[in-house]
């Protein structure tokens, strides 16, 4: 998912989870406990909204079940993997994790997360679409699958707009109903490319998870898959979003080039100013836009914009029991009440993201105009699994492959005809090694 602010709490982290997760006796089927049960939550919420609701979630569960503590264990975005594959070799791994999907394929195929199939509640179960259950279902290491995490935060790809910018250029304002295709996309960018102002700031710092999520609106999905083998495809559905990019950056001159090496945010400033009139990007940056933007600074949220079609890919923030938590019922049964749908409408209005839950997303906090979070909550009905979660070596061909090239290919220095074929034949040569 997204590149988080570190929190400093890597040594309090790393402390906690190798402290141990459990006091108490007791056996795994986690109602056998004699006497109280006490179960580490290791949290990874970084905005101060976000983590003053997962705190108020725990205090409120403490307080209604006495005999069953939630001692909730800050961590960060940062470290978090490396640090929880330390737990679950050492054996003490926290009993409720919050992470992503993509972390997840690989702590499952290793046994280290618990299968909750069937151990969930029903009203939860039905609450939350097949899409987002389909990026926590992954291979088990014995031939099977599994349910390894419940999804309950989703980020779709949005546009940030200068409304005054906008109106000034007499465009169209898309809804959701009727979005912005491509091809209008490219007409008003270029169209609100003038007097030293671009269009749009591509900020392409980490390109690859924004270009392959966003590859399905052509229906691109960059790997092929045959059970667990997987090989790169870069074909003419793979190249629309590529191409287009790069249009706007050096054919139509629309996009600003300075942007490429940004994060996400770094064109915020430039933006304010008016040197850029939209910013592509996650919908939490939502959230700095309302904190930092000058007085009477307008801006509005731009629906997702369409190919073929205005599918996502998607990867969720999950929570999940370690295999070898000494209380895996307690914990299920805590998970299901963090998630409830309530309670999810907490968390996303926290971490302005998309709740998972279909009542959650219902809630009038999700669906009102303040903020564009009614357009936001829209377009959780194009996220679909992301299908770089099947891949097996998606993150090594990520980094050394596809993150370098895709660079390469932004700035100019390569054709796309250079780029398909870099990903494609040193990409699998990087799958190879993980291919089954």
């Amino acid at each position: 998912m997204r590149t988080r602010t570190a929190l400093a709490v890597a040594a309090a982290t790393m402390a906690a989870l190798t402290a141990g997760c459990s006091s108490g006796g007791g056996a795994g089927g986690g109602d056998q406990a004699a006497g109280p049960v006490s179960l580490k939550f290791l949290s990874l919420a970084w905005q101060k909204e976000s983590i003053a609701a997962n705190k108020q979630l725990v205090d409120e569960w403490n307080k209604a079940n006495p005999t069953t503590k939630v001692e909730y264990v800050q961590g960060s975005w940062d470290n978090v993997n490396d640090q929880l594959v330390t737990s679950f070799e050492g054996g003490d791994p926290p009993d409720v994790i919050h992470d992503d999907s993509p972390a997840l394929a690989g702590f499952a195929s290793r046994g280290y997360l618990m299968d909750l199939t069937g151990k969930l509640p029903a009203d939860l179960k039905s609450d939350i679409p097949q899409p987002a259950w389909d990026t926590v279902t992954f291979a088990d290491g014995k031939g099977g699958q599994g349910v390894y995490g419940v999804p309950f935060l989703q980020e779709s790809q949005v546009i940030i707009a200068n409304k005054k910018l906008l109106d000034a250029a007499k465009v169209r304002i898309p809804t959701p109903d009727s979005p912005w295709t491509w091809d209008e996309y490219a007409e008003i960018s270029k169209k609100l490319t003038k007097d030293g102002a671009f269009g749009v700031a591509w900020p392409l710092k980490s390109p690859v998870n924004k270009v392959l999520n966003l590859g399905l609106n052509f229906g691109g999905t960059f790997f092929t898959t045959d059970g667990t083998k997987a090989t790169v495809k870069v074909g003419p559905e793979e190249r629309e979003v590529l191409q287009r990019i790069h249009d706007q950056l050096y054919k139509d001159k629309s996009a600003d080039p300075s942007a490429l090496g940004m994060g996400t945010a770094d064109p915020l400033p430039g933006f304010y100013a008016g040197k850029y009139a939209m910013l592509p990007a996650g919908v939490y940056l939502r959230q700095q836009v309302v904190e930092q933007a000058p007085p009477g600074f307008e801006w509005i949220t731009i629906p997702p914009l369409k190919g073929t079609t205005s599918e996502q890919g998607a990867t969720s923030q999950t929570l999940s029991v370690a295999a070898d938590s000494k209380y895996p019922d307690q914990a299920t049964k805590f998970i299901s009440f963090f998630l409830n749908s309530t309670n999810q409408a907490k968390l996303a209005k926290g971490d302005w993201l998309l709740p998972t839950s279909v009542k959650a997303a219902s809630d009038p906090s999700m669906t009102t105009t303040e903020n564009g979070w009614d357009v936001a909550t829209a377009s959780a009905k194009d996220l679909v699994v992301a299908p770089y979660l099947r891949v097996n070596g998606f993150d090594e061909w990520k980094s050394k492959v596809a993150t370098p090239t895709l660079q390469q290919y932004f700035a100019n220095k390569i054709t796309l005809d250079q780029a398909a074929e870099t990903l494609v034949t040193e990409g699998d040569k990087v799958l190879e090694r993980y291919n089954k």
